[in-house]
């Protein structure tokens, strides 16, 4: 019995447990042994030998899968450990501040020199004549400073070359602030009546184009306060003229106007009244409804008309009158260079027959477009008036546009 436990004893040191691993060995065989009753060791000690070794085999890979366990669990659980040291170290880390979007601002310089030269009969005589249509020089600024808000500047003079060059001739002078809710400008500027109505018949190379609505339509307007607001396709826009040196004590102008633009179509409404003054006294006021369409086809064809109807409300007595403007023009390019554009117009002022200045006519324009800033015409104009000479001429005319753009 003794030598087995010695021998037992001696197997495990072999199998490098250690002291302590085989003293643990030898008390689980002791008390193993002293359940076992002698008679039957001593009756087949060589079995019995057999089957310790193999218990004890069975005893030793046990206490080994049990140690690998126990490793396996220290290590999950120092990885775990370093885990939530580096969550902790995370969570006191600031986090970065994000770089600020740049914003978006422009400064935008520009130039249109527009020389003519024709032969025109006018009031019974004949003459030829270099004219000007409609050269211009201007300086647009933009600062966004905010996201979604934009400061917006803008100052437009006219150059008429058929009077020394001039320059100085204010066309636009504003300034204008713009952000979700729509956009205010104050100063010098194109009213709704125009940017709604007139200026998708404005498409010739003449001065007095549209030659119904330039007869007593509004271009610009000066001490003008604007709002815009654009929704979908939808243009909201509302103005009104202060003009303290003349007219009324507040607005000397109101209008109004909706338009809608889509795919090349464009459709629109607007309102205007404004006071009519003779000199620095207000005399009545002029009342307009109108309406413009226009639809600008893939096939490079565009057809416009705008119409307004106008009720002259005068202080004096059986003054009162109705008239009208109505301007179609049409556009088609026959090349990729070449245009034609033809135009008919009709005014009247509802004056009596004596009076009236009321015509109508038509016009039509070869243009040619060697480049995106060159353009070259020939146009033929014709008016024929029902009190006064009737009125037209041939003109060519040479376009050269300039701008340059910055963005910082």
């Amino acid at each position: 019995m003794f030598k087995s436990i010695v021998y037992t004893f001696s197997i495990a040191c072999l199998h490098g447990l250690g002291f302590m691993r085989s003293i643990f060995l030898v008390i689980l065989i002791l008390t193993f042994l002293s359940v076992i009753p002698f008679n039957v060791v001593a009756a087949d000690s060589d079995t019995s030998l057999e089957m310790l070794k193999r218990q004890i085999e069975q005893l030793q890979q046990q206490v080994l899968a049990l140690e690998k366990a126990q490793q396996a669990q220290e290590i999950e659980k120092a990885k775990q450990a370093s885990l939530a040291k580096q969550v902790t170290k995370v969570e006191e880390v600031e986090p970065p501040t994000m770089p600020e979007k740049p914003l978006n601002n422009t400064l935008s310089v520009y130039a249109t020199m527009r020389p003519t030269f024709g032969y025109f009969d006018e009031d019974a005589e004949t003459f030829w004549d270099v004219r000007d249509a409609l050269s211009r020089a201007g300086i647009k600024a933009t600062n966004e400073f905010m996201p979604g808000w934009t400061a917006e500047l803008h100052g437009e003079w006219g150059i008429d070359l058929s009077n020394n060059g001039d320059f100085g001739t204010a066309r636009k002078a504003y300034v204008a602030v713009g952000g979700p809710y729509g956009r205010v400008a104050v100063g010098k500027q194109r009213p709704p009546q125009y940017l709604l109505i007139a200026e998708y018949v404005d498409i010739f190379n003449h001065a007095n184009s549209p030659f119904s609505y330039d007869a007593e339509g509004i271009f610009f307007v000066n001490n003008m306060v604007t709002y815009r607001l654009q929704t979908g396709g939808f243009s909201w826009l509302a103005a009104s003229q202060f003009d303290g040196e003349s007219g009324s004590n507040g607005a000397d102008l109101v209008n109004l106007g909706l338009g809608y633009d889509q795919s090349g179509f464009h459709g629109a409404v607007t309102y205007l009244m404004q006071d009519s003054i003779d000199g620095n006294f207000t005399t009545g006021e002029d009342e307009v409804w109108a309406i413009s369409l226009a639809q600008d086809f893939n096939n490079g064809l565009y057809l416009a008309a705008a119409y307004q109807d106008k009720s002259y409300q005068r202080d004096a007595i059986s003054q009162d009158r109705s008239g009208h403007t109505l301007d179609v023009s049409t556009a088609y390019r026959i090349s990729e260079q070449f245009r034609v554009k033809l135009g008919y117009f009709d005014f009247d002022d509802g004056r009596g027959a004596l009076l009236s200045q009321r015509y109508d006519g038509y016009n039509t324009t070869l243009e040619w477009l060697p480049d995106d800033n060159l353009r070259f015409h020939l146009e033929y104009l014709a008016k024929d008036y029902d009190n006064l000479n009737d009125f037209d001429s041939w003109i060519i005319g040479f376009r050269y546009d300039f701008a340059k753009d910055w963005q910082f």
